[in-house]
């Protein structure tokens, strides 16, 4: 046996350990569910909006309709002229019953403009607990509030992240994209989860304790970085809060991107992941089973059954994530796109270890080493 064989076997073994991690890791999520929501504490929801994205009124209203006894919710957008502005209009018209603000925030004095955005708005919200959740996703069920204040009982939790399962739009990359996003990304979150602990948060939707977010410097602390949603998440553990994965899953509905601006925003994503977590970043290697599999193969045609293998490890896993956890019905109809989306995300894995720009929301800007950015 060559060396190259003797590595490639390490390697694809080392996968398949993570593999199984994921099986297990998506069991013992699903075992722990919050007790029942006894005192209902008033929250503040904010949204950052910022133009008109695909599905935005029913991704709104799907807030609004929220089954919770006292809650609030804030929109910002840059300009009062913001097209978003005229949805929000529509919606406080349709649920007078909730109290909605909408805030004019001009534009951003620093790099992060969602950040600058919740800034605002947490400095006008009324409650102590705040619920962030960006203008692409959609609650899944009006209980989200409830889900979510039963988690925060534990007086120890101070920030929380939702699991989110990607909804594409009509584009084949969208498609394949959301295929990924639902059973790879997730599974690295909950392997994290069960070895270490949550210490970081993800994704477009959070809940914290105003208290936290004090505590760690506000909102102020994370205004340079690109993940702020993973820096929120790291200074409350660090800051001796817990941080927790919810239990309440929402929609992201990632749009109907073509090639070109889905590549821009892939590459956006493995380039901060990067500086973000760096060893974490490198050793997202062991998460390609299949792809060190084929190479395997490609150098050894005789060790096909180990690819073979792998493929099953590895559809276990994806099912394990898409299924179980997040009730994916894409993975079910679409299942022979989870080898395709592992090479594309392989290939972009490779390719975030190169450059150092990134394009957001028609902007291009530079990312810096320690996970922070600037205007090119």
């Amino acid at each position: 046996m060559s060396y190259a064989t003797g590595a490639l076997l390490a390697l694809v073994a080392g996968s398949l350990v993570f593999s199984g991690l994921a099986v297990v890791a998506a069991w013992r999520y699903l075992r722990a569910r919050p007790g029942r929501l006894e005192r209902p504490v008033p929250i503040s929801l904010l949204k950052p909006l910022c133009g008109l994205d695909e599905g935005l009124e029913e991704n709104l209203r799907s807030y609004f309709a929220q089954d919770y006894p006292e809650f609030e919710i804030l929109f910002a957008v840059h300009q009062a002229d913001d097209p978003a502005a005229a949805v929000v209009e529509k919606l406080t018209a349709e649920f007078p019953g909730v109290p909605a603000r909408l805030v004019a925030t001009g534009e951003p004095p620093y790099p992060n403009a969602k950040v600058f955005a919740l800034d605002c708005m947490a400095a006008q919200s009324r409650h102590g607990l705040l619920v962030m959740t960006d203008s692409d996703t959609r609650a899944v069920t009006p209980q989200m509030l409830r889900v979510i204040a039963a988690e925060f009982q534990d007086p120890h939790l101070g920030l929380t992240t939702c699991p989110y399962r990607a909804v594409p739009g009509r584009s084949a990359w969208s498609v394949l994209e959301a295929v990924g996003m639902n059973t790879e990304f997730l599974a690295g979150v909950l392997v994290a989860r069960m070895l270490e602990g949550m210490r970081f948060a993800v994704g477009p939707a959070m809940a914290a304790r105003r208290e936290t977010l004090v505590g760690i410097g506000g909102f102020d602390r994370v205004k340079d970085y690109l993940a702020e949603d993973f820096m929120l998440g790291k200074l409350a553990a660090e800051a001796g809060w817990g941080v927790g994965l919810s239990s309440c899953t929402i929609e992201h509905r990632i749009g109907a991107q073509r090639f070109r601006p889905n590549l821009e925003h892939r590459l956006r994503w493995v380039r901060s992941t990067r500086r973000s977590r760096p060893v974490g970043y490198a050793g997202q290697f062991f998460t390609y089973s299949l792809p060190l599999a084929l190479l395997l193969v490609a150098l050894q045609p005789c060790w096909w059954p180990v690819a073979a293998f792998a493929a099953a490890v590895r559809a276990l896993a994806a099912w394990a994530v898409a299924g179980w956890v997040l009730h994916d019905p894409l993975t079910r109809r679409r299942w022979w796109l989870v080898p395709v989306q592992d090479l594309a995300s392989f290939a972009l894995w490779a390719a975030g270890f190169f450059g150092n720009t990134v394009s957001w929301r028609g902007r291009r800007y530079v990312l810096y080493k320690d996970g922070t950015f600037g205007r090119v």
